[in-house]
């Protein structure tokens, strides 16, 4: 199934930004003969009721999706299937723990030391993109005694050895590119991204391309402050479904600008009738 999709967290109400991203969405998996899903992703934060107010607000501006909606947190075998493929398929050691806080990686990152993406540029002369938090990888090369050491101090997280994954030289960095509707080919520098959280909980990284194939996706619209995520998500597609034997599907990106307040920032609850139910409030012409 060819698929577009929308994928709020269900954290608190939808603001007007949030709703404009939504529909957007719609129109063009609708415009393009693509199924439109709606997939709640609440790994992590839920707010009692959220799920309920934005399928409703959803619903009040005009928007309908063709299956039941799927809930990551209800999805947990599934990226546990993901990471024991690729330890199958790289061995055990290509998924590795990982100990540091952002702290960590502030100040190891902040050091000076060459930058990954110093040199040449990438194809059309463009520099790839370095992901904020771009990790160092400080605990690659940890051995069992050292991980046992800071298991009493701190749990784990997991990370994806890439260089290893790619079949590059340890420590070297891949580049990934990702097909934009807007921005147009979008190359960016992979990291050691996180698979698992310290916490317990999968990372947003690899939950979304782990749902996008599973649901065949291959449409994926939203805000512009996720650009830079696309190059990362399409590598680790291709690492999954290589580790699975399955080709990779072509995936269309629509990265839309974000809706700003009046200073030119992200529109917040702080900046008053940003939802359906503040307008409604104001003027009973919404409801």
């Amino acid at each position: 199934m060819s698929a577009g999709r929308y994928a709020p967290s269900p954290t608190g109400s939808l603001h007007l930004g949030n709703l404009r991203t939504a529909l957007v969405a719609w129109l063009a998996a609708r415009a393009t003969d693509r199924a439109f899903l709606l997939r709640i992703e609440g790994l992590d934060r839920v707010r009692s009721g959220a799920e309920a107010d934005q399928r409703a607000d959803l619903a009040a501006v005009g928007l309908d999706w063709d299956a039941e909606p799927v809930r990551q947190s209800e999805r947990t075998a599934l990226y546990d299937a993901a990471v024991a493929a690729l330890r199958a398929a790289h061995g055990t050691d290509a998924v590795y723990e990982c100990f540091c806080s952002r702290k960590d990686i502030v100040e190891a990152t902040s050091a000076p030391h060459p930058r990954p993406d110093d040199g040449a540029p990438a194809s059309g002369g463009t520099v790839p993109l370095r992901p904020p938090g771009f990790y160092p990888g400080t605990c690659r090369g940890l051995t069992e005694a050292e991980r046992a050491e800071r298991r009493r101090v701190r749990p784990a997280a997991l990370r994806i050895d890439v260089a290893k994954v790619a079949g590059l030289p340890a420590g070297e960095t891949p580049r990934a590119t990702a097909v934009d509707v807007l921005h147009g080919e979008v190359t960016g520098l992979v990291d050691d991204l996180v698979l698992r959280r310290n916490d317990g909980a999968y990372a947003y990284n690899l939950a979304v391309v782990v749902d996008d194939l599973a649901q065949g996706v291959d449409q994926v619209v939203r805000g512009d402050d996720l650009l830079d995520s696309a190059p990362r998500q399409r590598w680790l597609a291709e690492a999954l479904c290589a580790a699975r034997g399955e080709p990779t599907p072509a995936v269309e990106y629509l990265h839309v600008p974000l809706v700003l307040n009046a200073e030119g920032r992200r529109l917040a609850k702080r900046d008053g009738a940003v939802t359906l139910e503040d307008l409604a409030a104001q003027d009973p012409a919404w409801t």
